[in-house]
């Protein structure tokens, strides 16, 4: 599993967008207890804080420490910092598993053996994310659209086209569970949206290595306060242990 955002940690949490309540509220349907859950690869706490209300126990992992220093505090949730691979948890431990804007990143291999040894068997596994960015405002959209595809062309892991793909292609060998389709809705200002972008691993790539931000061109526009409307996709592959495991 890579680490791409600790030294940005502070920045991510304030800037990366939460999931809708819809979401959860679907996904809390599915199960069958609420004695503990697992949110792997949990960053800064944006899909951890959703679901702690719902259990008595929450374990949030995540190999940044610098990252897990940002989340919020609850009574009933621990952070630990640990590699998604290797998780210290007894067997059939957890009710739900959760990865949020993480799974890409992970040993696929690896943490689906720890996923399988740790869910209880009637638990929940949910892969949730988003994809790219979407803006009410044309001009700026395909000002983001040409910087993604192409300024930053080459910049982005190879493990971003998984995102790019929607979660689809990710192995999933898990007995899928049909779930309705969401999307992230918010109204951001203009510097919001800056903060945004400056989250992408691909700016960061690209700073390091060319020694000047590719936000430039952008950076006089988003300075303004206008309110924007931003919707992101969301992707989700929800399943269970399958009957034979």
């Amino acid at each position: 599993m890579k680490d791409l955002f600790s030294a940005h940690s502070k920045l991510y949490q304030q800037a990366r967008p939460t999931y809708p309540h819809s979401l959860i509220h679907s996904l809390v349907k599915q199960l069958n207890g609420f004695a503990c859950a697992w949110d792997c690869g949990a960053g800064s706490g944006q899909l951890t804080q959703l679901i702690a209300p719902y259990f008595q126990q929450v374990v949030a992992t995540d190999l940044s420490q610098n990252q897990l220093d940002q989340a919020p505090v609850f009574a009933n949730v621990q952070y630990l910092q640990q590699a998604a691979e290797h998780p210290i948890f007894p067997d059939q431990y957890f009710d739900l598993i959760t990865v949020a804007q993480a799974i890409h990143w992970f040993d696929f291999e690896k943490f689906y053996a720890e996923v399988r040894r740790t869910l209880k068997a009637d638990g929940i596994f949910a892969v949730i994310g988003y994809g790219l960015i979407q803006l009410d405002d044309t001009d700026l959209n395909q000002r983001i659209d040409q910087l993604y595809h192409h300024t930053l062309k080459g910049f982005w892991d190879a493990e971003r086209r998984y995102i790019d793909e929607l979660y689809q292609t990710i192995p999933f060998p898990f007995e899928e569970i049909s779930m309705p389709q969401f999307q992230i809705e918010l109204s951001w200002t203009g510097p919001q949206l800056w903060d945004y972008l400056n989250t992408w691993s691909a700016v960061k790539h690209y700073q390091d290595q060319q020694h000047k931000s590719p936000l430039l061109s952008l950076e006089g526009l988003l300075q303004q306060q206008q309110s924007i409307g931003v919707t992101f996709p969301i992707l989700l592959r929800v399943g269970r242990l399958a009957a034979s495991e």
